[in-house]
């Protein structure tokens, strides 16, 4: 039996036991969100505070189930739970929806965002692009994108100082099995290696690899920095992430079951990106305090643009390899954010 079915069965023998034992006792809605994280991490932050005013606007008559990282399997089987309609509402982030969504892989071409979170805010909330384009593919998928946000600037744990293309050279680094993850590295100057996540700490540890990369909070709850001389920050990617909600169950909803699921929207997108921000400052802290001994290296403009020049090619190589839209969401995005960067800047 699939890990769908098997859920579907289990929540239908569920629900017959609670009809049983409470057949005059009225229940809340519940919908029930996935999450690809761990409890207090970015995601949990997200869906806990979403749990929080779906009751509050629903006047209580709706409550959310929320499942972290493990109790319904893998990345590929909460999306797949999602589509299949057995939830309604997960995380699903472009490296592993990237199998139901190609295009959604744009987001991971280095320096397509900006380095002002304020541009990545306005694009990632309210982009024609996003959520009027890339929607229609999710749609077909039976998805429907509620909405994206960053996780934090993803970050390169090194060995060694790390300032240019040519400093990665003969550096092995660890990716996750992804045909733009490892083009992008080789085109920085590293060798990338492909490797599971629960290898990295002992890959790390025994110099299989050298350098991997990741937001800082996951940096410090993993221990990396444990394993690591240096923190770089080179502004080439954000971790974002997507939320997908079952495609038939919001056609479905009321129309003011979907006003509430904008109101949601729109106070979440305030709330998260200054919550991101806030954890990622503390687990920097927090590394800072555990291993006064570590270096921690900002590139500088001049800096970020060699390597933004050496991966100048990732986004042509995607566009060839996943095709359908991929070019035009591509160019639509860049276009979006250097508006928006010309009009709130660049930083």
């Amino acid at each position: 039996m699939s890990l769908t079915k098997l859920f579907k069965a289990t929540l239908s023998a569920a629900a017959v036991f609670a009809v049983a034992g409470t057949a005059m006792t009225v229940h809340a809605e519940e919908w029930k969100f996935a999450i690809e994280e761990s409890t207090g991490d970015v995601q949990d932050l997200y869906a806990q505070k979403f749990k929080e005013l779906v009751k509050e606007k629903s006047g209580g008559d709706v409550d959310v189930t929320i499942y972290t990282y493990g109790q319904l399997g893998t990345e590929n089987d909460i999306t797949e739970l999602t589509a299949s309609g057995a939830i309604q509402f997960s995380n699903a982030s472009p490296g592993h929806l990237g199998t139901f969504v190609p295009e959604i892989q744009v987001f991971g071409v280095p320096y397509l965002l900006s380095q002002n979170n304020d541009v990545n805010k306005a694009v990632l909330s309210e982009s024609p692009t996003i959520y009027k384009g890339l929607s229609k593919d999710f749609e077909s998928k039976g998805l429907k994108l509620y909405t994206m946000y960053p996780e934090g600037e993803m970050v390169w744990t090194t060995k060694k100082k790390v300032e240019t293309p040519k400093d990665f050279d003969g550096v092995k680094f660890r990716v996750m099995t992804s045909p733009i993850l490892i083009d992008s590295y080789k085109s920085f100057g590293a060798d990338p290696v492909a490797l599971p996540w629960g290898e990295v700490y002992s890959g790390l540890q025994t110099s299989v690899i050298d350098a991997q990369v990741n937001p800082i909070f996951f940096i410090e709850s993993a221990k990396f920095y444990e394993v690591t001389d240096y923190l770089i920050y080179a502004g080439q990617q954000q971790y974002t992430t997507t939320v997908v909600t079952n495609d038939a169950f919001y056609k479905g909803l009321s129309d003011d079951r979907k006003k509430l699921l904008k109101d949601v929207k729109s106070e979440l997108d305030d709330y998260i990106f200054k919550a991101q921000a806030d954890l990622n400052d503390k687990a920097l802290d927090k590394i800072k305090k555990a291993k006064p001994s570590i270096k921690v290296i900002k590139l500088d403009a001049d800096q970020r643009a060699k390597f933004e020049e050496a991966s100048k090619s990732v986004g042509d190589n995607l566009v060839k390899e996943v095709g359908g839209d991929t070019e035009q969401v591509l160019a639509d995005l860049r276009d979006e954010i250097g508006k928006k960067e010309k009009e709130l800047g660049k930083m």
